[in-house]
């Protein structure tokens, strides 16, 4: 982390200092539980709790100052020390962009400046920012998001992860609405902007699709003339992002969209479901091949995505397309596969879900299951406003017709997915809807087979990535009674 003083802190987020102004900070925490010695604590309020509750279990721990909105005292009356400022997250947003200026200032002499990589999309952030931040590991110091920390907490947090010695730093960047990538971009000012693609995922908040473009194209509109513009040309509305920037625009084609500059060549996925094929960069000696450890055609655009930016960010084509092929997924939830010993196999892609990315599932759950008996277990994909009926009918339809041999409907709010695959044509025992996780489980917990090949997707919140968890465990026999009595 760079290092703050309080005095400084008080003054980037123009705060009222309330504490000794020598404190340095050592890290930045928005969570009690998560306060180490020397933690500077953000009090933020929350959905559902406000962390100004939780001081004093954060001093507890060791923190030593805190941002608050509000006075932070103590039960004998004293104060904690702090710096009280207006709105705490933008706060922590003012900390990071100071931050980010300090360490490029630091760099600025260096043989190797800091470069800064913008990440967004609808589908595959997560995925391409794993991938791009084991391409730069193998050059330099970098610093990647954990999870999916994308959004005004997340990406100041991903921030204060790094220091002068940093030579990659990689945002994602999500958003719900106008105006929320532009203020990430203005924050981190990135060198090289990415994006994957324009879907229906919180279409609802948005309010139609043309808002997320709008929203997503943000990105590139906030990179600067020396900056490059990483576009997904198989996406028309992302590829009309090239009149929004006044950056280089390097395109990227997985369908060999003309004028695309990084293509996939002979793109295919071997038995196993995995993405190969030969990488074509701008001005490269030939093709490089890549054999990815990812599961689903789908993510051939991920690949694609990440090769460009490592190569805008100066990687030869050689180090690119070793380094994708080494990888598989670093972040848990997304097409992660497990092999039971009993021969059933499972697929835990249920970090999240939209119309898209539900698609692409499926269709890498038929390719997979050839051979096999395949299971969809499919939860609700949340915020999609208007749409959601006709979305979830959509993909009711659709796993009748990949002929996925048993579909498992979890939750009311995805109710018409089951309808529909019932009137499409699937009927009896396989299509079956079940209220809750815990009825899932012990479904399948009865019916799996060895052989099996089982998918779990949905929205995040619809928990079906703790469902494919119990799943993915050894198979649970019922008890006997006399062993029932023994544990009784």
């Amino acid at each position: 982390m760079i290092a703050f003083t309080a005095a400084e802190i008080a003054d980037i987020t123009k705060g009222r200092l309330d504490a000794d102004p020598g404190i340095t900070p050592t890290s930045v925490v928005t969570d009690s539980r998560e306060a180490t010695p020397g933690s500077l604590y953000v009090a933020k309020p929350g959905e559902h709790a406000d962390g100004h509750d939780f001081i004093a279990a954060a001093f507890e721990s060791g923190a030593v100052l805190a941002l608050v909105e509000r006075p932070a005292a103590r039960p004998d009356g004293s104060s904690y020390p702090s710096v009280l400022v207006e709105d705490a997250v933008l706060a922590m947003g003012a900390l990071a962009a100071e931050a980010v200026r300090r360490i490029r200032a630091a760099r600025a002499a260096a043989v190797q400046e800091l470069t800064v990589v913008g990440i967004t999309g609808s589908a595959g952030k997560t995925t391409t920012k794993d991938l791009l931040a084991g391409l730069f590991a193998s050059q330099g110091s970098t610093v990647a998001p954990k999870g999916s920390y994308n959004g005004e907490v997340g990406v100041p947090l991903t921030v204060f992860q790094a220091d002068e010695g940093t030579r990659y730093l990689v945002i994602e960047m999500g958003a719900t609405g106008i105006g929320h990538i532009r203020y990430l971009a203005d924050m981190v000012k990135p060198d090289i902007g990415v994006v994957l693609a324009v879907g229906t995922a919180h279409a609802g908040e948005f309010g139609g699709v043309d808002n997320i473009a709008l929203a997503k194209g943000e990105m590139v509109e906030g990179l600067s003339a020396d900056g490059t513009a990483i576009i997904n040309l198989d996406d028309d509305r992302v590829a009309a992002m090239r009149s929004r920037t006044t950056a280089t625009v390097l395109g990227f084609s997985a369908e060999g969209r003309g004028g695309a500059a990084v293509q996939a060549l002979s793109a295919d996925t071997n038995e196993h479901g995995n993405p190969e094929f030969d990488l074509q960069l701008p001005g490269s000696d030939g093709p490089q091949h890549v054999a990815s450890k990812l599961i689903g055609a789908h993510h051939t655009g991920n690949l694609l995505a990440a090769a460009a930016a490592a190569f805008a960010a100066g990687m030869s084509g050689a180090d690119i397309a070793a380094g994708l092929s080494k990888q598989s997924a670093a972040s848990r939830w997304r097409m992660e596969r497990t092999e039971r010993a009993d021969g059933v196999t499972v697929i835990n892609d249920a970090y999240n879900a939209n119309p898209e990315s539900m698609r692409a599932a499926l269709r890498t759950l038929a390719d997979l299951g050839r051979g096999r008996r395949t299971w969809a277990v499919l939860g609700a994909m949340l915020e999609l406003g208007d749409d959601s009926i006709r979305e979830h009918t959509a993909v009711g339809t659709q796993v009748v017709r990949l002929n996925i041999s048993r579909l498992v409907v979890v939750g009311r709010e995805a109710r018409a997915l089951y309808v529909s695959a019932v009137q499409e044509g699937s009927w009896g025992d396989e299509c079956l809807f079940a209220e809750n996780p815990d009825e899932a489980y012990e479904l399948l917990n009865a019916e799996l087979e060895p052989g099996d090949l089982v998918l779990f997707k949905s929205s995040n919140s619809v928990g079906l990535r703790h469902l494919g968890d119990r799943i993915a465990l050894p198979p649970q026999t019922p008890l006997n009674a006399d062993e029932r009595s023994t544990q009784l």
